[in-house]
């Protein structure tokens, strides 16, 4: 199989299981969040790596298992910034992913409910 989560060049993918270690990021999370891709943070706690806001608001998405989803613009760069549990094929709570995609600033909206 290709290693797409690599291949994507505009998505950091970063992974967390469910004591908020990271246990998995992409080349493109790594650029993002490192700088050096030589490095990593598998292994290591999420709480070590923000501020006590962001950290009540990880302990509010692993506790009550919900999506937090933003946009900000940094570098010049509008990015959707998506934070969700992930899920064990058992059901049970399995940690966090963030995925932060980087968007147009104007982008058309679909209203597939539409009959």
């Amino acid at each position: 199989m290709e290693d797409w989560a690599n291949g994507l060049k505009e998505a950091a993918i970063t992974v967390t299981d469910e004591n908020g270690i990271f246990t998995d990021m992409n080349l493109h999370s790594k650029r993002v969040n490192l700088k050096d891709v030589t490095k990593t943070v598998v292994g290591k706690d999420i709480k070590g790596c923000h501020n006590d806001r962001s950290n009540a608001i990880i302990k509010d998405i692993i506790e009550n298992q919900k999506v937090n989803a933003y946009t900000i613009t940094k570098n010049g760069q509008k990015k959707l910034i998506y934070q969700a549990p992930w899920f064990k094929d058992n059901g049970d709570f399995g940690g966090l992913v963030e995925i932060s995609l980087v968007i147009p600033e104007q982008m058309p909206h679909y209203n597939r409910d539409k009959q």
